[in-house]
C-alpha cells in the first residue's frame, strides 16, 4: 500500500534519530535547569504581584515543565539534510523517487519532532514530578485528553516545519524566516509565558491563532483549566489547524516543483 512507504521512511527516521542519546541527556538538563530558573521568576513575580492572576502558582509551574518537556515539538529548526538538497539542487532527485515529496518531508518531520521530544519529556516528566513540584494530571480522563492532545500537537508541529521546508523554493538562503518564525512560534505557543498571564487585550487573538495548540491547549488539559467536555471542541480544533497548515503546504509544495528550475539541467 502507499502509506506504507512513508511508514517506511518514518521508521527509518526514527531509528537514526534514537542513536542521539547523549544529545538527549544533554538536553534534558538543559530543559531541567531553564525550568528551575523559570520557576524560580515566576515565583517572584507571583509573590509580589498585588492582584489576582488569572492561573495559580501551581498551574503556573505546570506549564512550565510542560513546556520544557516539549520544546523539541516547537518548529525552531529544519531537516539539515533537506536543507542542504535544496540548496545544492540535489532535491531534483527526490522528484524522481516513487513517492509524493510533501508527504516523504512530512515523515521525516514527524520524526524529528517526535524522537527528541519523547527522549527529553519521558524522564523530565518523571523527574519533575518526583523533585520539582509537578503534580499529577487532575483526572485520568484529563491524561487521556492531554496525550492525545500531544499526539496532534506533534502532527501540529510537524506540518508547520514542513511548510517552513517549503519556503526555502522561494529564498536564497532561507536564514530569514528560520531565524524569525522559532521566535514567534515559541512566544504564541506560551513557551515563554503561559498565554493566561498575557494581558487581556491580547487574548482574542492568542485564543484564535494555531501556536497556542502547541503547548498552550495541552497545558490547559493538563491542569484542568479545559474541562474534560470540552476537551472534544479544542482537539478539533487543533486537527483543524493541522489540516489547514498541510493543505497549505501541499498546494505550495506543488506550486514550488512544476515551477523548479535547477540549475545546470
Amino acid at each position: 500500500m502507499s502509506h506504507s512507504r512513508y511508514l517506511a521512511v518514518m521508521r527509518a527516521r526514527i531509528f537514526t534519530l534514537l542513536q542521539y542519546r547523549a544529545a538527549a541527556f544533554a538536553g534534558l538538563c538543559t530543559q531541567i535547569f531553564w525550568g528551575l530558573i523559570r520557576i524560580i521568576v515566576f515565583t517572584a513575580f507571583f509573590t509580589q504581584a498585588g492582584h489576582l492572576e488569572p492561573i495559580t502558582l501551581t498551574q503556573t509551574i505546570c506549564f512550565i515543565w510542560i513546556g520544557q518537556a516539549f520544546f523539541q515539538l516547537i518548529p525552531y529548526n529544519i531537516d539539515k539534510e533537506l536543507e542542504w538538497q535544496i540548496k545544492t539542487g540535489h532535491v531534483a532527485y527526490e522528484l524522481i523517487r516513487p513517492l509524493d515529496l510533501y508527504w516523504h518531508w512530512f515523515s521525516r518531520a514527524f520524526a524529528m519532532r517526535l524522537v527528541p521530544t519523547l527522549m527529553r519529556c519521558l524522564p523530565l516528566f518523571i523527574l519533575a514530578w518526583l523533585f520539582f513540584n509537578l503534580p499529577a494530571p487532575v483526572s485520568l480522563s484529563a491524561g487521556l485528553a492531554f496525550s492525545l492532545s500531544c499526539l496532534i500537537a506533534t502532527l501540529l508541529s510537524a506540518s508547520i516545519t514542513t511548510l517552513l521546508m517549503i519556503s526555502l523554493f522561494w529564498t536564497l538562503s532561507g536564514e530569514g524566516i528560520l531565524r524569525l518564525a522559532p521566535h514567534f512560534v515559541m512566544l504564541l505557543s506560551g513557551m515563554f509565558v503561559p498565554i493566561p498571564l498575557f494581558p487581556e487585550w491580547m487574548q482574542p487573538f492568542l485564543h484564535l491563532q494555531p501556536f497556542r495548540f502547541l503547548v498552550d491547549i495541552p497545558s490547559r488539559l493538563y491542569t484542568g483549566m479545559i474541562p474534560v467536555e470540552d476537551a472534544f471542541f479544542y482537539i478539533a480544533c487543533q486537527m483543524a489547524w493541522t489540516c489547514a497548515f498541510i493543505l497549505t503546504g501541499k498546494l505550495l509544495m506543488r506550486r514550488a516543483t512544476s515551477n523548479l528550475v535547477i540549475q545546470g539541467g
